[in-house]
């Protein structure tokens, strides 16, 4: 297994690419005075990134601020390690994990899952100059993840998909997708395992959609939701409250038009 780290690059563009708690552990940064405090991938367009002016934003951003305003519960985000998610969450540096968080039985064992309010799937992404729009022409070919994401471990999961056939039966692992998609246009890896939901949005906003293959898996979808500690059972509710009552009083639906083009919320 392969793993990149700290490439130090910045792609140029609109992105910088890149309740009661029951933790006990200091808080970092600035949040000690928060409610609650929301872990999250601040490179993950459009759940969760910084603008070109530095500020967090995105539509889980929004979302979250929007079910913690019906309480008047002060929220606050905090940036992390991808892959030591769950770890930040039982140690009580974070309350929750909110930022496209899929819900898996594995994840199951270590969390408590909020209602979905989002489904997901996982693409493979290929240059259209590669010549790949199957999955089984990666046969010997690199393909690139993110580490401690959902679709890696499909990918571990299902190996009969991809992991049996591309290159050193493992992915090249990045921090975040947006080292992954600067190697995957160099041309440094053939492939991206990626939620389709930060794939489209981003070639979308680039102009760069002619330029690649999206190419459907046989992964299962998946349903976006909240992750908190499992005996949190106070601040679970006040979030499956608030998400019930911001897609009754039509917020919800809102906040999805203006970063999808359309509501998004379960049926």
């Amino acid at each position: 297994m392969k793993k990149l780290k700290g490439l130090g690059l910045v792609l140029v563009s609109v992105f910088v690419l890149g309740a009661c708690s029951s933790g006990e552990n200091e808080r970092a940064g600035n949040n000690e005075d928060a409610d609650v405090v929301v872990g999250l991938d601040d490179t993950f367009v459009p759940m969760g990134f910084r603008d070109d002016d530095g500020n967090l934003t995105g539509f889980d951003i929004e979302l979250a601020e929007g079910v913690f305003a019906l309480n008047d519960t002060e929220v606050a985000f905090q940036p992390i390690d991808w892959s030591m998610k769950e770890t930040e969450l039982n140690n009580g540096t974070i309350d929750m994990i909110w930022n496209g968080y899929s819900q898996t039985p594995e994840r199951e064992e270590e969390v408590a899952f909020s209602e979905p309010y989002m489904s997901n799937s996982q693409l493979l992404v290929t240059s259209k100059v590669s010549n790949i729009d199957l999955i089984d022409q990666m046969d010997g070919k690199i393909l690139g993840a993110q580490e401690g994401s959902s679709g890696y471990n499909s990918f571990n999961q299902e190996p009969e998909a991809l992991k049996d056939i591309v290159e050193g039966e493992d992915a090249t692992l990045y921090d975040s997708f947006n080292e992954a998609f600067i190697d995957l246009e160099s041309g440094r890896i053939d492939g991206l395992l990626i939620d389709r939901v930060y794939a489209e949005y981003y070639l979308n906003q680039n102009e760069k959609m002619d330029d690649f293959n999206l190419v459907e898996t046989p992964y299962e979808d998946e349903n976006f939701a909240v992750g908190v500690r499992q005996d949190d059972d106070e601040l679970l509710a006040e979030i499956n409250d608030g998400l019930q009552e911001l897609q009754d009083n039509g917020e919800f639906a809102e906040i999805s038009e203006k970063w999808f083009g359309e509501d998004v919320s379960p049926d």
